[in-house]
């Protein structure tokens, strides 16, 4: 859910090239701040797919050791980022296992994106990375989850709804995407 000074409101607009660019300056951030506990940070998400229509949004996942959200929400909360309170931004479940997680918003007025912690050698950084790395090299369906995505927010523009009506279409598009790993020989897991 969206802190007050943050759109409710679901948008879908062309790739835009300077997103690269904004999430250099995120990351740069978070790498100051965090040090060696970040073992990476990634751009992720419909943004860091050249090409592919998305919320403007930047989506960053930094790769932990692991996860503590008593050091980790202070670390984070010195720079401005907000911790997000709802329970599915501390756990995701992701190829059967529960991963821990968290999930930041910006400081207030800043530039939109959502910040996911997430243990390094958890199934979900793979999840988020093969998702990436999948609609980067497949160009059908990086058009048709793009054309998707914009028909969906243009009919259901409520962030909530638009969220549990495409986390199914998710499924079927990462079951493409799976097969493409294997077709590819893509394992997923930058080196620490």
């Amino acid at each position: 859910m969206p802190f007050p000074d943050e759109h409710a409101q679901v948008s879908v607009v062309e790739y835009q090239p300077r997103w690269p660019a904004e999430f250099e300056l995120i990351a740069e951030v978070l790498r100051e701040a965090l040090g060696d506990r970040a073992l990476g940070v990634d751009h992720v998400g419909s943004t860091s797919v050249p090409g592919l229509p998305a919320k403007d949004c930047i989506d960053v996942q930094v790769r932990m050791r692991s996860i503590d959200e008593a050091r980790d929400v202070p670390l984070l909360a010195g720079i401005g980022f907000r911790c997000r309170p709802e329970p599915w931004n501390r756990v995701e479940v992701c190829a059967g296992l529960r991963c821990h997680k968290l999930v930041f918003a910006p400081p207030a007025g800043a530039r939109s994106c959502n910040v996911h912690l997430r243990e390094a050698a958890g199934p979900n950084v793979r999840f988020t990375l093969l998702f990436r790395d999948y609609l980067r090299a497949d160009d059908v369906a990086r058009r048709a989850w793009g054309a998707f995505k914009q028909r969906l927010a243009s009919s259901v523009p409520d962030l909530s709804d638009y969220g549990q009506i495409k986390a199914p279409a998710t499924e079927v598009l990462m079951a493409g995407a799976e097969r493409w790993a294997v077709e590819t020989g893509w394992n997923g897991f930058p080196e620490a």
